[in-house]
């Protein structure tokens, strides 16, 4: 989809993900600021647009607004194709590309906050939790990071950046294990290094 897009931003939020893939696909937008800590984010003005009061929140070039990281990474990915960062429809890599795009959201980030913010406590029933156990997603995580430097195999997708902006958070806050795991640190410094994460993280 051409035209602006209005990407409402906090550089210390979700958003900042979805500034680096718009970045990557080369879209125009702009940014609007939110300050989180003043609480504008939940103005009645902003809660008119995502009732969350959550970032990231999108506004695509024909007024439809977007929430959701992965949402945005998979509708960004399909609108800007020449991008190269999804996937043919129907192709066998298409299917791994869904499975570790969504794997980031539903398995990896809940497991990375439950294992802080529940030090010492008693772990939760696996069968209760959609990601299992910290473990389990790490385990597997480092066992699809074995087979090639994406988790999609040689080519550097949405999926790659869902993980990668992650994976690259939690390290800085100390989630268990990341910083240990060789083949964890070079996937980030893989995906961090490239041009369009410096650029989104730019001020």
């Amino acid at each position: 989809m051409q035209g602006r897009y209005k990407l409402y931003y906090n550089p210390e939020s979700r958003a900042s993900v979805a500034r680096w893939m718009l970045e990557e696909v080369g879209a125009d937008y702009e940014l609007v600021p939110v300050d989180i800590q003043a609480g504008e984010n939940r103005t009645p003005d902003f809660l008119a647009v995502n009732p969350m009061g959550k970032l990231p929140t999108l506004i695509l070039p024909d007024g439809t607004v977007m929430t959701e990281t992965a949402a945005i990474l998979a509708q960004l990915a399909d609108s800007f194709p020449a991008a190269g960062l999804a996937p043919a429809l129907g192709a066998g890599e298409r299917a791994s590309y869904y499975r570790w795009l969504f794997f980031g959201p539903s398995c990896l980030e809940p497991a990375g906050i439950d294992a802080m913010m529940r030090k010492g406590s008693e772990p939760l029933p696996k069968m209760a939790l959609g990601w299992g156990s910290y473990d389990d997603v790490i385990d597997t995580l480092e066992g699809q990071l074995a087979k090639a430097p994406y988790v999609t195999g040689e080519t550097f997708t949405a999926a790659d950046l869902a993980l990668g902006a992650t994976l690259w958070w939690l390290s800085m806050f100390g989630a268990p294990r990341l910083t240990e795991s060789e083949a964890i640190k070079g996937f980030v410094a893989r995906v961090t290094g490239r041009e369009a994460f410096r650029r989104g993280q730019a001020a």
